[in-house]
């Protein structure tokens, strides 16, 4: 069977940003700045993106499109005989299973919230406790955050149904060109609103003061953390793509673009929720509550705030769907790749998974509530497993299989990243792939896992 392919290499870009692009950047991003001292975090994390993400995402990449396949198949045609690196594959597979049984459910919290400001549901004068209370009525209605969860599945499959070309590539290209237009008339609109210098420069300013009271080493980690995290690193989300790649340009300079789109998205988040936050006077640590919770009280105190309430769930829609969308088609390759199943066969199948998959973490907010597994409730547990176990880990395997003489290594890696035009991976930076930075990622799986 003939591989697909992408259309067109902005395509391309657009789908592996996409992916990169989701909950991570829209809504971990301003809350963990937000927490750790803001400006100061914001250029420790730019530095760790460069530093540690780009590189690691050279390496997905460059596995696929050496292999021309999905994660298992693809270590298994690099790594040397007798070797068992192809095993992560199937731990890549049930780390994007995993992270759709729990993302689906927040992914459908942002779409609920787009229909619920769309239709008036939130109107001036509500208080606080009201505002929280749509939040709490939702969890706690087991057919509502079924029926959310339900569509965010049913379309994302039906959407990866049509093939790379006619359904992923063309769908992400309209998406993603609504959801940068919707960010930049949202973040251009915050930044009029009154005190917003404020929130810029609590936002940008590096301030070393902040660095101390929040603690370096606190600090510091979370952007490491935020960095590595925010390009889904580690369970092969990006390897597929790599394996659609020609071999035009090289791995360095896409990686970069894909980082630099994914950064834009994150940093313009916060150029919408810090300046709304200075001038309702509301707390720009409020933590993961900060969307649901704490911002429909600014959209509700605002001139023209249900169009602005509507307009900003929409764009999270649009985030949470480019991430769905990219992985749900990650699942369907590795399927069509490591059983020799159809797409239609891989579809219904996969489809099937998630969605069964996805109700023990729609249920533990209202059947199931106060269920616990390890001391974690599911969905914290289901974040657990991906973030601090199979990202970093995962991670740490590439990285070792890339650079390591008992892997692929790093001459075939090295050779393969830098094929075709563009930015090139320096040789000199050998020394620092080898021992360094998979110190740095030690440093992340301990700390995800203390």
């Amino acid at each position: 069977m003939e591989r697909e392919s992408f259309q067109s290499r902005l395509g391309y870009i657009l789908v592996c940003a996409g992916c990169a692009i989701g909950i991570g950047n829209v809504w971990r991003f301003p809350f963990v700045t937000g927490e750790n001292g803001g400006g100061i975090f914001v250029l420790l994390y730019l530095f760790f993106l460069l530093a540690m993400g780009v590189p690691i995402l050279t390496m997905e990449l460059a596995v696929g499109r050496a292999s021309r396949k999905s994660a298992h198949k693809g270590f298994e045609a690099l790594e040397p005989a007798g070797s068992k690196w192809h095993m992560h594959g199937w731990a890549a597979l049930a780390g994007n299973a995993i992270l759709m049984m729990f993302y689906t459910t927040v992914s459908g919290w942002m779409c609920a919230y787009f229909y619920k400001f769309m239709t008036g549901k939130f109107v001036p004068g509500m208080t606080r406790d009201e505002l929280d209370g749509v939040f709490g009525a939702m969890l706690s209605d087991p057919i509502e955050m079924t029926t959310w969860m339900a569509i965010t599945v049913l379309f994302g499959f039906a959407v990866c149904s049509l093939g790379l070309e006619k359904g992923l590539e063309r769908v992400s290209k309209y998406m993603m060109s609504a959801l940068l237009l919707l960010i930049i008339v949202l973040a251009a609109h915050s930044l009029t609103l009154e005190n917003a210098s404020e929130g810029v420069a609590f936002y940008l300013i590096p301030d070393l003061d902040k660095l101390m009271s929040h603690g370096v080493t606190n600090v510091v980690v979370a952007a490491m953390n935020q960095a590595f995290f925010t390009l889904s690193l580690g369970i092969a989300s990006m390897e597929i793509f790599g394996s659609y790649m020609d071999k035009d340009h090289t791995l360095m300079g896409e990686s970069i673009r894909i980082g630099l789109l994914d950064t834009f998205v994150a940093i313009m988040s916060g150029l919408i929720i810090f300046p709304a936050c200075f001038a309702y006077g509301v707390s720009p640590d409020a933590g993961p509550a900060l969307i649901f919770m704490t911002l429909p009280n600014v959209f509700v105190n605002m001139a023209g705030g249900q169009l602005w309430g509507t307009m900003f769930f929409l764009f999270m829609t649009f985030a949470s769907f480019s991430t769905v969308l990219a992985v749900f088609e990650n699942l369907i390759a590795m399927c069509i790749d490591s059983f020799g199943w159809s797409r239609k066969q891989s579809v219904l199948i996969c489809l099937s998974v998630i969605l069964i998959g996805s109700m023990p973490c729609v249920l533990s907010f209202n059947l199931l509530a106060g269920t616990t597994i390890f001391g974690k409730e599911i969905l914290d547990l289901e974040d657990f497993i991906v973030s601090n176990l199979l990202l970093p880990i995962g991670s740490l395997i590439f990285l070792l299989f890339c650079v390591s003489k008992w892997g692929w290594g790093f001459d075939k890696y090295y050779a393969e990243a830098n094929t075709g035009e563009g930015v090139k991976v320096p040789r000199w930076i050998k020394p620092y792939l080898q021992f360094v930075l998979p110190i740095m990622l030690f440093i992340v799986i301990m700390e995800g896992l203390l």
